[in-house]
């Protein structure tokens, strides 16, 4: 059942014990939309747990309470609301669905929203769960603190490519001076962000040395990166970032890159220029933005490859 923003407000207030979950490979919007709305919750009484079945990429842990995420082992009895975050379908959340058996309010932006469960309030036109949560916590006139204006401002920021992508509009622009002057301060956040670790320099070449260039006529290409388990060895975390190098290219359409989990298994990451890439996620069981999509293929490194840039040529083709 669709819902509005007050429904939802109301919903959180009629629940007294809330999980709140968001998609695994979590990036800045669903940990940031997570531990604003876990902020406001616990000031209102309620008790609250915070699920993710996946880790907490390092360069987030400046964030307020992160540490209080847990994973999803046990089963939780006596759930009154599952809020499932900046998540377009159940998959998404892993084993977090086996663990709470609730009904669920989804709070959500990707134009690939499934509707899977008993409310949502979906928005697509907004830059990032983070405006929504926003919303949210100003229709129960919550009082904004300067650690949840930061996780607000990191959710909304990252996922508008700090108001460089094409989804920042101008809603999205007062909102974010709203948190600055609420306490959100961008120069820090874009420090904790930036920093790396010596083994991201490090791998970089190995990395690039990996790009391929596909020439898909009409001055369009298709690019990817490739990240196998060898190159992976000693470095995991803070890879997302390298993608923007084949995206960076003149005359790129398509920037992929594919990052090898095990030898049955490929995250899989999409950027595009013009072309709607969810739609081409969706098609392997992912899903995403128009812009930004990502999904995880249940194959081996070579094959998944051939299949997914397959996909990627005929959606570019489609796009013509």
């Amino acid at each position: 059942m669709e819902v509005s923003i007050e429904h939802s407000a109301k919903l959180l207030h009629e629940a007294n014990h809330i999980v709140l979950t968001a998609h695994i490979h979590p990036d800045g919007d669903a940990l940031g939309s997570l531990l604003a709305l876990y902020a406001y919750l616990v000031t209102q009484g309620k008790t609250v747990t915070m699920l993710l079945d996946d880790d907490v990429p390092r360069s987030f842990k400046f964030l307020s309470a992160w540490e209080k995420i847990e994973k999803p082992e046990n089963v939780l009895p006596d759930v009154d609301l599952l809020v499932v975050l900046d998540a377009s379908d159940l998959e998404r959340i892993g084993r977090v669905k086996e663990v709470v058996k609730a009904p669920i309010l989804n709070i959500d932006h990707h134009i690939s929203n499934l509707k899977f469960a008993e409310y949502w309030y979906i928005d697509s036109q907004v830059a990032a769960t983070g405006e929504l949560i926003f919303r949210l916590l100003k229709a129960a006139t919550a009082t904004i603190t300067s650690s949840m204006a930061t996780a607000l401002f990191v959710a909304i920021a990252t996922d508008c490519g700090f108001f460089r992508y094409a989804n920042t509009s101008a809603e999205t622009l007062k909102i974010a001076s709203e948190l600055v002057t609420l306490g959100a301060k961008p120069h820090i956040i874009s420090e904790y962000l930036d920093t790396k670790p010596r083994a991201v320099i490090e791998v970089l070449p190995k990395v690039l040395e990996t790009l391929e260039i596909i020439d898909c006529g009409q001055d369009r290409q298709i690019a990817s990166l490739t990240l196998c388990q060898k190159i992976l060895t000693d470095f995991k975390d803070d890879t997302e970032g390298f993608i923007n190098y084949p995206r960076n290219i003149e005359g790129v359409e398509i920037a992929i890159m594919f990052k090898e989990i095990d030898n049955c298994s490929v995250r899989v990451s999409f950027r595009s220029k013009t072309v709607d890439v969810s739609q081409l996620a969706l098609a392997f069981g992912g899903g995403g933005h128009a812009r930004a999509a990502g999904c995880t293929v249940t194959k081996p490194l070579a094959k998944a490859k051939q299949l997914v840039i397959a996909a990627a040529k005929q959606q570019l083709a489609n796009s013509f």
